[in-house]
Formats: structure tokens, C-alpha cells, sequence
């Protein structure tokens, strides 16, 4: 995937907190399969959390990430940065501080990400 520049993070904890939990909810409300929640505040500069889940397609895939991303621009007032929506195998979604990687379950499989981020503390969301 391309690098473009980063979105701004937030030094806010209760922002940050309540964009985690937007992101949650909407994947939830969007029926996201096997979400999972790593902490990365402390271990990692790139964002406080990773969200990873699945969507049965990559048309759900593309319209969880729409939908996301949308819902972070209304309610968060933050522009965040999509990658992989055309193919939509695998769809970035950096809002700054949450991470979100949407995948199909076949490319979730393949790379693994939650092994390779977790520090053994990856928990479902």
C-alpha cells in the first residue's frame, strides 16, 4: 500500500476513546465478522489501537469502510485515509489514532496481522 501522510492524532484520551468506540460500533452495526481490538498505546507510535476485522465480501468490505469513514468524518470531524477500497481485499482505514484493518477472511488469513501486532493481549472487540 501507497504512504500519503499521516492523519493528525489527538493527544485527548476521552477523544481518542470515543473515536475507538465509534469504530466499534459501526462495525458492529455493519455486521463486521471476528472484530478484534489491539492496544498499541505505548508499544507502538503509529495509533493507540488496531482494529481488524472481516466482512464476507469485498463488497461488505467496501461498504463498512465508506460507511467508517464517513461516520468519523460526521462525528469526529476527521478526514481519514482510505487505502485498498478499489479491490477492497484489504481496506486501510487510518483515522489518526485507531488503525482499521478491513479484510475478506481468505487475505485476513494469509497475513495474520493480529499474531504479528498483538503482543499477546489482542482481544475481541
Amino acid at each position: 500500500m501507497a504512504t500519503s501522510p499521516t492523519v493528525q492524532r489527538s493527544t485527548d484520551p476521552q477523544g481518542i476513546d470515543a473515536l475507538h468506540k465509534l469504530v466499534l460500533t459501526s462495525l458492529d452495526d455493519d455486521q463486521a465478522v471476528e472484530t478484534v481490538s489491539i492496544p498499541l498505546a505505548g508499544k507502538s507510535s503509529i495509533a493507540d489501537y488496531m482494529v481488524v476485522a472481516s466482512g464476507r465480501s469485498t463488497r461488505q468490505v467496501a461498504s463498512m469502510a465508506m460507511k467508517l469513514a464517513e461516520k468519523i468524518k460526521a462525528e469526529c470531524g476527521r478526514s481519514p485515509r482510505i487505502e485498498g477500497l478499489p479491490t477492497a481485499d484489504w481496506v486501510l482505514i487510518d483515522a489518526g489514532d485507531v488503525i482499521v484493518h478491513l479484510f475478506r477472511p481468505e487475505v485476513r488469513s494469509f497475513y495474520n496481522l493480529e499474531r504479528m501486532w498483538s503482543f499477546g493481549e489482542a482481544s475481541p472487540a
